[in-house]
């Protein structure tokens, strides 16, 4: 059974920084795609973030236009643990954001096509 547990939200100003992490059980998945989506009150669910695995030496990152140079993603295969790292924050971040995992290669902001998903950890960004 894979389990996807986020950490590492809270609340922030303006130009702050934020690392979330997203510690994976039981996914061990070599063809496959970890992403971070993100949903703000009254808005619809968006991909902020994915990295996606051809085999266990290659990958490929995403960035919603939004965070393009602001937000980088990283995957430590040895933890088997994703992160987010958000610079540069601004009150459009806030939001809930979550963790989900593919157990193949999908389209990196296609949520319907994630298997798992996390239990969301809340980002706040206000002065």
């Amino acid at each position: 059974q894979v389990l996807l547990v986020e950490s590492g939200g809270g609340s922030v100003q303006p130009g702050g920084s934020l690392r979330l992490s997203c510690a994976a059980s039981g996914y061990t998945y070599s063809r496959c795609c970890m992403g971070w989506f993100r949903q703000a009150p009254g808005k619809e669910r968006e991909g902020v973030a994915a990295i996606c695995s051809f085999n266990a030496i290659s990958s490929s990152t995403s960035y919603a236009d939004s965070v393009k140079g602001r937000f980088t993603i990283s995957r430590d295969n040895a933890k088997n643990t994703l992160y987010l790292q958000m610079n540069s924050l601004i009150p459009a971040d806030t939001g809930m954001y979550y963790c989900a995992a593919a157990s193949d290669y999908v389209p990196p902001f296609s949520g319907g096509r994630y298997n798992y998903w996390g239990q969301g950890t809340q980002v706040t960004v206000s002065s």
